[in-house]
């Protein structure tokens, strides 16, 4: 799969196979990837914590708030993205432009890995709605929690994508 055709067929899956477990040949895959996207100064400042089995059912119970995200329930694994600090060299950057590289950096990293999983075979939903406190307790994470995301084999199919015109994101000068 090219990578228009990965934008094209990526969407937030909202129905997974909970028979079918994704295997560890793949979750490298989607790792392998994620290693690679690009940040401010290569600082990296996240943690991925990936979560299957019963680890996986916490978590997902943990982004479930009434009746958002009931449909996780069904992923085989969790990733959890935590923020990290800054490198000395990214912190300097950020203070003195006054700019958030962490969570721009944080949120290509979630585009690398919904990417890949797409080009796995695999459904994916970025998630941020949770219990941030629970999810850093249940995988002892040091960092905030900023996103999660849930990965499996979908049973339900992209829909139309509504997208803003060209007109509309898109200006010359």
């Amino acid at each position: 799969m090219n990578f228009n055709e990965i934008s094209k067929s990526r969407y937030s899956c909202r129905k997974y196979d909970a028979e079918r477990k994704v295997e560890d040949e793949k979750i490298n895959a989607i790792l392998n990837s994620a290693i690679l996207s690009p940040s401010a100064c290569n600082s990296q400042p996240y943690h991925i914590t990936v979560c299957r089995g019963e680890n996986a059912k916490e978590v997902a119970r943990l982004t479930k708030q009434g009746p958002l995200n009931a449909f996780v329930e069904d992923a085989s694994v969790m990733f959890v993205i935590s923020e990290m600090p800054y490198s000395p060299r990214a912190e300097r950057g950020a203070k003195l432009l006054n700019n958030d590289f962490r969570s721009i950096d944080i949120g290509i990293l979630s585009a690398y890995i919904t990417a890949e999983a797409t080009a796995q075979g695999l459904g994916s939903c970025i998630l941020g709605c949770f219990d941030n406190e629970k999810i850093m307790s249940l995988c002892s994470l040091e960092g905030r929690v900023r996103l999660v995301i849930s990965i499996g084999y979908p049973l339900d199919e992209a829909g139309e994508k509504k997208r803003k015109t060209t007109e509309e994101l898109i200006s010359f000068m």
